[in-house]
């Protein structure tokens, strides 16, 4: 089963979501647009960190999550 852990720093206003293990951190890279990418040591991106990210100027959010297997 697949785990997705969201934390939100409310003092830093950050929004951090890992979809794996935040252990294996190797890198990170920032996209622009306040969005930092943290990946793996094989490039795979395994969470991301938007910053600036003030819940009370943003509308509700929906997330919907799609499981692809091979």
């Amino acid at each position: 089963m697949a785990e997705i852990k969201v934390f939100h720093d409310q003092t830093g206003n950050m929004l951090t979501v890992w979809f794996g293990d935040p252990q294996t951190e190797y890198i990170c890279e920032e996209t622009g647009d306040e969005v930092i990418l943290m990946k793996d040591k094989s490039g795979h991106v395994i969470g991301f960190e938007k910053l600036n990210f003030d819940v009370s100027q943003s509308p509700p959010t929906r997330v919907a999550f799609e499981t692809v297997s091979s």
